[in-house]
């Protein structure tokens, strides 16, 4: 089963959210010359919810799927990341709405190096960016709620480039 989590569900007072089982993003990181991080940031198509502005390759979670999965599979669709890739550190549960069993979770993970990314069409570009730099962008809303938070416990870990502890 594939592609049973499109769709909104509505909180109690309205509120709108993506994802029938709930949603999903990857923040991925990746080592600079300096050392310091980069993250990759997507710059989503004009015509997508909250289009014209920042965020993570995500999306609505399928019923089968764990967080890491469906940010995994995400970023493969809208990057052309691969799980190989990149290195799982943990999950983040960013946005848990009042009055909808709905959650939108952040899943932090590290790649060797800036990585190449194949854009598809929700993105209107796919961009590495310094941390220091994340927020002289646009950013959609959600994503620009939780960066802070997501900046601290990504500084928290330190980079680990291959599969093994």
């Amino acid at each position: 089963m594939r592609g049973d989590g499109d769709g909104w569900v509505s909180s109690t007072d309205g509120a709108h959210f993506w994802g029938l089982h709930g949603a999903a993003g990857l923040l991925l990181r990746a080592p600079r010359p300096d050392g310091s991080a980069a993250v990759l940031l997507q710059h989503r198509a004009p015509w997508s919810h909250q289009g014209g502005t920042w965020g993570l390759p995500g999306g609505a979670r399928d019923s089968h799927e764990t967080v890491e999965q469906a940010a995994v599979r995400e970023a493969h669709e809208e990057a052309g990341l691969t799980s190989d890739q990149l290195v799982v550190r943990r999950e983040v549960v960013t946005f848990e709405p009042k009055g909808v069993s709905w959650t939108y979770t952040t899943v932090i993970a590290d790649a060797p190096e800036p990585l190449r990314t194949v854009p598809n069409r929700e993105s209107s570009e796919l961009r590495w960016v310094a941390e220091d730099e994340v927020l002289d962008l646009p950013l959609h809303p959600g994503f620009a709620a939780s960066w802070e938070r997501l900046r601290s416990e990504s500084a928290a870990l330190p980079f680990q480039l291959n599969r093994e502890p």
